[in-house]
């Protein structure tokens, strides 16, 4: 036993003693500052190419061009999201490169590893493949209020893996594009905006319409969000059944929930003022 330890102690010893030591420490610090000159010039083409892209679409939104502002945004979103992933891709390729890793050999020859891969791809794939599909056929755009599945709020980026959407309440949620199959837009047709005011039976139908009549009058001309004046529908029942007095109104997208606040305060205070009884107050839906 004691003779097989100093056998193998005898053999790291000699093999320790083949080592160019100096020429190790010197190949460790060259690799090491090559990596870092590496590491700084990526840097410097990420920063300088973010640069030249953001006052590229600067410059482009200042021309007279038919484009939105929203596609605009989407657009430049994209271009820096792509940019930045080729130039992370080929920042990994450089390190692998310099350290020793023939990078095109694995990729050639990877075999079993490479089918594990693309078959842990599929989402990524399936990620990228519905977001050019979201962009092409321009279903979203950055600006835009949107509900997709359960998550409703305001698009503020769009990317080729994943569309960041803000809620109502700040939350940023992250939705994988191959997530997205139902797409409801908020901002690209005119909306319906329904002001109702809860009623009793009693109440005076006559005299709300004239209040409600003179508001739109006045009110209506100095809306320039409404698309057309105030419809009045009169009454009828709500979702949950309670009576209410109801007037629509066309709005520009993402104008609806300001006007609909605006003429519902205004109905109020104008029949408020006329000392007009609107009834009971509407019943608490069943759970």
């Amino acid at each position: 036993m004691n003779k097989l330890l100093t056998q193998q102690a005898s053999t790291f010893t000699k093999y320790f003693s083949t080592i160019n030591w100096d020429q190790f420490v010197a190949g460790f610090f060259n690799k090491f500052f090559v990596l870092i000159f590496i590491i700084v010039i990526f840097g410097l083409i990420l920063w300088i190419g973010r640069i030249i892209i953001n006052r590229a679409f600067k410059q482009y939104t200042k021309s007279n061009f038919a484009i939105t502002t929203n596609r605009t945004n989407t657009i430049h979103a994209l271009t820096l999201n792509i940019f930045r992933y080729t130039c992370f891709f080929f920042l990994l390729y450089a390190l692998l490169s310099t350290i020793g890793v023939p990078v095109g050999t694995l990729i050639a020859g990877a075999g079993i590893f490479s089918i594990a891969l693309g078959l842990g791809a599929q989402g990524f794939v399936n990620d990228v493949v519905t977001g050019f599909f979201i962009l092409l056929e321009q279903q979203l755009d950055v600006g835009d209020i949107v509900e997709l599945g359960n998550v409703k709020g305001t698009v503020t980026s769009l990317g080729i893996r994943t569309t960041q959407v803000t809620s109502a309440d700040g939350t940023l949620n992250f939705i994988p594009n191959r997530n997205i199959t139902v797409v409801s837009n908020f901002s690209r047709n005119n909306m319906i905006a329904t002001v109702d005011l809860y009623i009793g039976s009693n109440a005076p139908l006559e005299k709300i319409e004239a209040q409600i009549e003179a508001v739109n009058a006045r009110l209506a001309p100095e809306t320039p969000e409404l698309s057309s004046a105030p419809k009045i529908i009169g009454p009828t029942l709500n979702k949950n059944n309670n009576l209410v007095y109801r007037v629509t109104m066309i709005t520009e997208n993402g104008k609806q929930d300001a006007i609909r606040s605006q003429f519902l305060a205004e109905y109020l205070t104008a029949i408020r003022a006329a000392k007009i009884d609107l009834g009971a107050q509407p019943k608490a839906p069943l759970i």
